[in-house]
């Protein structure tokens, strides 16, 4: 049996003195001026660009704080303010049968049309103007001018991005709050253009999280083969306005723990060229860097593979159902591994499978990036 040798390489391998909000977007149990952070731990990679705010909603202060007025262009976390203006003072019952299906898509695969679709009808980048009013936000502001039906070109900070979820918990009518957070807890992991949407918060904690991300600048996200970039994700410039809209952007940002915990908002930029499975490894580790309250950590063991297209399946089995297919290089946490199917890759043969509990699937331990067929030190499952 040949072992697969480390020559083939792996993919193995940011926050905020928020404004304070107008009298009308918080409650009064929301403190009108936040307390000051504790030290900084993010570990931001080599290269990336990242804006990071991590609130306590437990103390009503901020764990984490790197660049928190930085604007990124927000891709599809837009989507957030996009419902928000949409619903209104309403619930969902007000919303026609149609445009409930497309809000339901919106949040929950990140559905493009949709978000195209509630652009056009309501003034494009009005929306933005009155959600900035309402919200308080400070940082935000609509696509530049040059690009104006570019939703995902809107402007974005961490800072801002947590004032909004912070709106949503504790201002909102409750309806609206419940029917927003439970499209974000049911979160699919393949999103509607074929992009794996579980990096960042779903691959660092355990639930309870509820999660909007974004991504553009990327050819391919693992889940499908590639798609079309839509020109709300697509690239097409240098920064405009102080937004990067250049360089490829990925972003998780929602809640974490009980009863929402904790606020995180991890906006980044990647160098250009960066592959989607590189920028997933490097937020996955920013993100498991920061000091979130209330959130668990999954168990098991943080390992590159290699490869592209490589199956996560039911069982060690080729012929076992396939759940989903992996970015080509990302970073996966192992939790165990066991016997099963002997796999021919050649040169290399094996018949290891690990497991990966944040997929709810086995993996052949061939394209994991370690030098022996087992993994060292790793337990059976």
């Amino acid at each position: 049996m040949v072992t697969r040798a480390a020559l083939l390489g792996a993919v193995l391998l940011a926050l905020v003195l928020p404004a304070v909000p107008s009298a009308s977007a918080v409650p009064s149990s929301v403190p009108s001026s936040d307390p000051p952070s504790t030290a900084v731990r993010a570990d931001v990679p080599p290269g990336v660009t990242a804006g990071v705010a991590v609130f306590d909603r437990g103390s009503g202060s901020f764990t984490e704080q790197v660049n928190p007025s930085l604007p990124f262009r927000s891709a599809s976390v837009v989507k957030l303010l996009i419902a928000l203006d949409l619903l209104g003072d309403r619930g969902p019952d007000a919303l026609s049968a149609p445009d409930r299906a497309r809000v339901d898509a919106m949040l929950r695969a990140s559905d493009d049309d949709a978000a195209g679709h509630f652009w056009t009808v309501n003034g494009g980048g009005a929306i933005v103007d009155r959600m900035v009013r309402k919200l308080g936000l400070t940082d935000t502001a609509r696509p530049p001018a040059t690009h104006p039906g570019y939703w995902g070109y809107t402007a974005l900070s961490a800072r801002d991005t947590v004032r909004i979820y912070r709106y949503l918990l504790d201002a909102a009518p409750a309806a609206v709050r419940d029917y927003v957070m439970g499209g974000l807890r049911s979160s699919t992991r393949c999103a509607d253009d074929g992009y794996d949407q579980h990096f960042g918060i779903p691959g660092a904690f355990e639930r309870p999280w509820a999660v909007k991300q974004g991504w553009s600048g990327f050819r391919s996200g693992g889940c499908t083969t590639p798609v079309a970039a839509t020109p709300a994700t697509r690239t097409d410039g240098p920064a405009v306005a102080g937004v990067d809209l250049g360089r490829p952007a990925l972003h998780s940002t929602g809640t974490v723990g009980p009863g929402d915990r904790a606020i995180v908002a991890v906006l980044t930029l990647h160098p250009d060229g960066t592959s989607y499975g590189k920028a997933y490894t490097d937020l996955g580790r920013l993100t498991r860097s920061l000091h979130v309250p209330g959130a668990t950590r999954p168990a098991g063991r943080w390992i590159g593979t290699w490869g592209a297209d490589v199956n996560v399946r039911e069982d060690s089995t080729t012929t076992s159902r396939k759940l989903t297919v992996l970015p080509a290089g990302a970073e996966v946490l192992v939790s165990c591994q066991k016997r099963g199917q002997e796999v021919s890759i050649p040169p290399y043969t094996n018949d290891w499978w690990a497991y990966l509990p944040q997929y709810g699937g086995y993996i052949t331990n061939i394209y994991l990036s370690v030098s022996e067929n087992q993994v060292p030190g790793l337990g059976l499952c």
